[in-house]
């Protein structure tokens, strides 16, 4: 197929974000010390992708035309843990313990009872902070955040604990993410979307291992004050 050929179906926004961060991915993966060649390739076809705004995936899909609209990334998870509702609530609480099983979280800092200060990585390498206050709480049973407003990602979460027969909790989980930077995080949120919600439900699934295991030593047992001894 001749490249004049190629209808563009990509929005002029996220052929912005394909040129930048497919050359940035296409210098970490050539000319770092230690190559990563399918981090180069991924790295030349976004940058192809932007110099042509066509999209050979979306293509596929059907899509022939740009797309402006905005996608958020939600992600609704249920799951046993071995543990009772308190305990788990206790752990989840104390948000500052989230990067320990959810590895898109670089780190989250208390800034007092209700507000922390979050910060994560992108799958493109940079980061991106928010703060983030707690509007719903009932211990032992329900946690719900959001960011706060002027933040330049939109998160909200929710997990509810609901006590099994025994010391089991069903832990039920619902995060949302909407497309962060404002108008051009639109077009990296479509692109990165499906590798992004992957990785979050992955993180989720993390906490019942990392809980669970927890358990097994004696140095983390709770505190008083719900914390781990970390």
């Amino acid at each position: 197929m001749a490249y004049t050929s190629l209808n563009p179906n990509v929005s002029n926004t996220e052929r912005v974000i394909s040129g930048l961060s497919g050359g940035l991915m296409l210098y970490n993966g050539l000319l770092r010390k230690k190559k990563h060649i399918p981090q180069a390739l991924l790295g030349g076809y976004l940058v192809f992708r932007g110099i042509s705004g066509f999209c050979a995936i979306y293509n596929a899909m059907g899509k022939t035309k740009p797309d402006n609209r905005s996608r958020n990334v939600n992600i609704q998870i249920s799951m046993k843990v071995d543990r009772n509702p308190m305990e788990v609530y206790a752990v989840w609480r104390n948000f500052e313990n989230l990067p320990l099983f959810m590895k898109h979280l670089k780190i989250v800092n208390t800034i007092d009872e209700d507000i922390s200060l979050w910060e994560a990585e992108t799958p493109v390498g940079s980061t991106m902070r928010w703060r983030s206050e707690i509007v719903k709480e009932v211990p032992g049973q329900l946690l719900s955040w959001q960011s706060l407003p002027g933040s330049s990602i939109e998160n909200a979460g929710k997990v509810e604990f609901e006590p099994l027969p025994g010391e089991g909790t069903l832990l039920h989980v619902a995060i949302s993410y909407h497309a962060p930077w404002g108008i051009p995080g639109e077009g990296i949120a479509r692109m990165f979307n499906p590798y992004f919600e992957r990785l979050i439900r992955e993180d989720i699934l993390n906490f019942k291992n990392f809980l669970e295991e927890r358990q097994k030593q004696e140095s983390d047992t709770p505190t008083s004050d719900g914390e781990f001894l970390i």
